[in-house]
């Protein structure tokens, strides 16, 4: 494969008060998402209030990150020019091991042997601008 030059740069997550645990836990290579204290559940992406019972009281909790791969595209044109050095994509819909769907992307691991149901653990992504990105790699 022919690596390619890539002009644009990469759209990268705004932080927010609300999101700063969860990016600064992936920094720390430690995936934590919300817990519901009123309910028992566990929340992806991070917000305010819970979605199943509307409760304010969500606690930070420290996950393994470990998933199912629920499916997947293989992308052999980039989403967006800002993506032309990482054709193919590996574009995918994980479920993790608490409860909660995520979308990411695949690494270390070649399109033909990517199948869902495949068990993944997660793949810290340290980006140059000092966020760290949450994508995965077979367990």
């Amino acid at each position: 494969m022919v690596a390619i030059e890539n002009p644009f740069t990469k759209p990268l997550p705004q932080v927010t008060p609300t999101t700063q645990p969860y990016w600064d836990a992936l920094k720390e290579e430690i995936v934590k998402i919300q817990y519901c204290e009123s309910c028992g559940t566990h929340i992806f992406y991070p917000r305010s209030h819970c979605p199943s019972c509307l409760s304010p009281k969500l606690d930070w909790r420290e996950i393994s990150g470990k998933g199912t791969l629920h499916t997947f595209t293989v992308t052999s044109q980039p989403t967006a020019p800002h993506f032309a050095d990482e054709v193919p994509q590996l574009l995918a819909m994980v479920d993790l091991d608490v409860g909660v769907r995520m979308t990411s992307t695949l690494k270390n691991v070649e399109p033909s042997e990517i199948k869902v149901g495949m068990s993944l653990k997660p793949y810290f992504d340290h980006m140059t601008e000092g966020i760290t990105l949450l994508r995965f790699q077979p367990a």
